[in-house]
Order: C-alpha cells, then sequence, then structure tokens
C-alpha cells in the first residue's frame, strides 16, 4: 500500500499535541500502511512504540543541529516496506479522502507525483479519534473556522520509490524544499498532480518558537538562504500552480486553470528581466554618462 513518513519536533506542550494528532490520523488510513518516524528528538521513541510504528532515531543533521531532508528522503526510500512513499509534515491531519486520492492516481499511471494544498486552522486539543464520524466533525470545524492556503504551501508529497534522488541538503522546517520537490518532478517529466479539490489536508497552527528567531528566521534566516541557494534561485520553486493535472471529483484532468497559465507569464517574465539586465544595466549606465555629458 502506502509508506508515509516524517521527522517530528521535540513532543513539548501543543507541538506535541498536533504531532500526536496528526500520527494518530495517518495509523487510521489504511491497514497496510506503514508509518516511519525519524529523528531522536524528545519524546518522538515513545510515541513511535506507542502507536506500534516504526523509528529511525539516526538521522543526519547540519552544523546548527538542523536536520537535513536529503537522508531523510534517500533512506525511507531504501527501507520503505512499500514502493508508494509518502512525505507530510508532522502537524498535518490525514483523512480518507488522501488515501482515497493516492489509489487513484496511483491506478492512472505508476510515475507520479501527488502533492495539495492545506487547510490551516487552530486545534489546541488532542482531536477524539474514537468518536463517531470524527472526520465529519474535523470538516466542519475546518470549514467553518479554517482557510485553505494558496499553491506555494505544500505539506504532503506522495512518490513512488527512487523518485528522489541526490536532492541537495535543504534543511527541514526552513523554506524552499517544499518548491524544489515539484520543480524536480517536472523536471524529470514526471506529471504532477495537485489534489486540492479532493483532499483536505488538515493543518494544525502553531507558532515559530522552535527557530531562535521565530518565524523570521524560519522564512529568512541563514538556514531559509542556503535552502534557495541550493534550490537554484527562484527558477526551481515551484508552486502547485505548475502541476501539470489536477484531481478533481470528476477525475484527472489537465490543468488548464488560469493561475497555471499566470505562472507560465510570471516565469516567462521573470525570465526576460533575468536574461536583459545585464544589457539594460550597460544602457542604463550610457545615459546617466550622456545625461552628465
Amino acid at each position: 500500500m502506502l509508506t508515509i513518513f516524517s521527522t517530528p519536533k521535540p513532543f513539548r506542550g501543543h507541538e506535541a499535541i498536533i504531532q500526536r494528532n496528526a500520527i494518530k490520523s495517518w495509523t487510521l488510513l489504511h491497514p497496510n500502511c506503514e508509518v516511519i518516524l525519524f529523528g531522536d528528538d524528545e519524546g518522538t521513541a515513545e510515541v513511535a512504540k506507542e502507536f506500534g510504528i516504526c523509528h529511525k532515531p539516526k538521522v543526519l543533521r547540519n552544523e546548527y543541529g538542523t536536520k537535513l531532508l536529503n537522508y531523510i528522503f534517500e533512506y525511507a526510500q531504501e527501507i520503505a516496506k512499500h514502493d508508494l512513499l509518502c512525505y507530510v509534515n508532522c502537524d498535518i491531519i490525514l483523512m480518507s479522502d488522501f488515501i482515497n486520492a493516492v489509489k487513484q492516481v496511483y491506478s492512472w499511471r505508476p510515475l507520479f507525483l501527488m502533492a495539495g494544498r492545506r487547510w490551516d486552522v487552530d486545534i489546541t486539543e488532542p482531536w477524539d479519534f474514537d468518536q463517531l464520524n470524527w472526520e465529519q466533525h474535523l470538516r466542519s470545524l475546518v470549514l467553518q473556522q479554517g482557510k485553505q492556503r494558496p499553491g506555494s504551501w505544500i505539506d504532503y508529497f506522495v512518490f513512488p520509490r527512487n523518485t528522489y534522488r541526490n536532492i541537495p541538503p535543504f534543511v527541514v522546517g526552513r523554506v524552499c524544499w517544499d518548491n524544489w520537490l515539484i520543480w524536480k518532478a517536472r523536471s524529470l517529466r514526471i506529471p504532477v498532480v495537485d489534489a486540492s479539490l479532493t483532499v483536505m489536508a488538515v493543518h494544525q497552527n502553531h507558532d515559530y518558537s522552535y527557530h531562535p528567531e521565530g518565524k523570521k528566521g524560519v522564512w529568512q534566516g541563514e538556514e531559509a538562504q542556503r535552502n534557495y541557494m541550493l534550490a537554484g534561485g527562484w527558477t526551481h520553486l515551484y508552486t502547485l500552480d505548475d502541476a501539470t493535472h489536477c484531481l478533481t471529483p470528476a477525475g484527472i484532468k489537465r490543468n488548464f486553470s488560469v493561475a497555471y497559465f499566470a505562472r507560465r507569464l510570471e516565469m516567462m517574465q521573470r525570465w526576460l528581466i533575468d536574461v536583459t539586465r545585464p544589457v539594460r544595466h550597460k544602457l542604463g549606465i550610457r545615459r546617466l554618462r550622456s545625461s552628465q555629458g
């Protein structure tokens, strides 16, 4: 069936609540789903034992102690019981619509990348997964109080084994690596399926206290800037608007959305600006000298 893998933060306070909610939801997706947690952060071993899932404490880190994404992806693809894998951030609750989407896309083509936009909502207590219709209650909460994020906010990736090799040494918990994964699939001519219309991936809101500089550090800090450079700059930062296909209630369709063509135009404009910058710079200098006469 499917191997889900992730790497949690330390299980403390509110972070412990939302991560336990997420992991519990994964274990309920299908009897044959495998779940692997990477890292030796506080509470990870205990949670893995409680839920009866696989735990791999060893993970490579950079000089700041931040976990390296390439190690996690490569190790997961090596040890997974199943040939279909999913990396998902450890604060995302998944439901039956997710596993149904995976089955549908997997039966469509053997090689693909499936991802989708997330829904943000405040959840501060352990979710009661024993209640009848727990999914329905969660959906109602999200639709009433939540917000679906744009296509640049990507928190899960479903792909066959060996899709991702030689990933740059991105660090998790910072920006750019998720957008690079979309670009990489497109560069390999792998169909990218946006499942946002059919999958409600529930992101439980949290603060950024795990970074010394808070939200600014996550988005603009030294490690974020390094991720940007490792990605190869803006040309390798794709969003779900760059997906080749969409999973709709009527099936898988080519992505002919307005957002898709707007992205093509945006990328072309930015490319032209970069290509013509040296010429425009020289012309600007000459005009300046001429005006100073």
